[in-house]
């Protein structure tokens, strides 16, 4: 790889982001389900995005994040209604950054550093804004722009035409396995943070290198 990277994408949530920071105020609101309901919150979020997909029915992330929520809410039966939801729904713009997010992003400058995401920029700005992190990117790019949810190779083509580089010049970070493989099925060198020490997914091209952290990029870049 060595020099052939000549920019950096990253997903957000998950990546960058600790999508089930949400659970400490969950289990605030919900006692002994905070854990239960942020697990299955985000499998569905996730699972919506790519029947929408499928099915040329596409919400906005926003939206299908709020079709997750209610869902989980009431597989789990809980009495989570009005303000209590509100506060849950207003929690994903004020996701906590993993610990090593901001110096690794540091690190990895002069090169570019981009987010690719399927949020939306509405709440990807104040995100990114709230947490600091989005002093230490180039820009963000929204699957928006392709109209279609990750995995699609449209969604990575706007990281090569948004660059200008070809897709082994784009290293591509991220915490999902099947958005990792994704996006070596386009072409991109790519890191996949096995956080959870998981067997990779079987139903593509595995990613390059199989990483437990975030810092871990810029470390194994450097001795490449």
């Amino acid at each position: 790889m060595g020099s052939g990277v000549q920019a950096f994408v990253f997903d957000a949530y998950g990546t960058l982001f600790d999508v089930h920071s949400v659970a400490g105020l969950a289990e605030r609101l919900a006692p002994g389900h905070g854990a239960a309901l942020s697990t299955l919150w985000r499998s569905k979020q996730l699972e919506y995005t790519w029947l929408g997909s499928l099915m040329e029915q596409r919400r906005d992330f926003a939206a299908v994040t709020e079709q997750a929520l209610d869902y989980a809410i009431a597989a789990l039966m809980l009495p989570l209604r009005g303000e209590p939801r509100a506060q849950l729904v207003e929690a994903w713009l004020d996701l906590k950054p993993y610990p090593d997010t901001i110096a690794t992003l540091a690190r990895l400058a002069p090169r570019p550093r981009w987010i690719l995401s399927n949020g939306t920029r509405a709440m990807l700005d104040p995100l990114l804004e709230r947490s600091g992190v989005g002093a230490h990117l180039d820009g963000v790019l929204s699957v928006d722009e392709a109209g279609v949810y990750k995995p699609s190779p449209r969604v990575y083509a706007l990281a090569t035409t948004q660059l200008a580089l070809a897709p082994p010049q784009i290293g591509f970070v991220s915490a999902n396995c099947w958005d990792a493989i994704g996006a070596k099925a386009y072409g991109f060198y790519v890191w996949w943070i096995n956080r959870a020490g998981v067997p990779t997914d079987r139903h593509g091209p595995a990613p390059d290198s199989v990483i437990g952290e975030l810092s871990e990029v810029d470390s194994e870049t450097a001795s490449r």
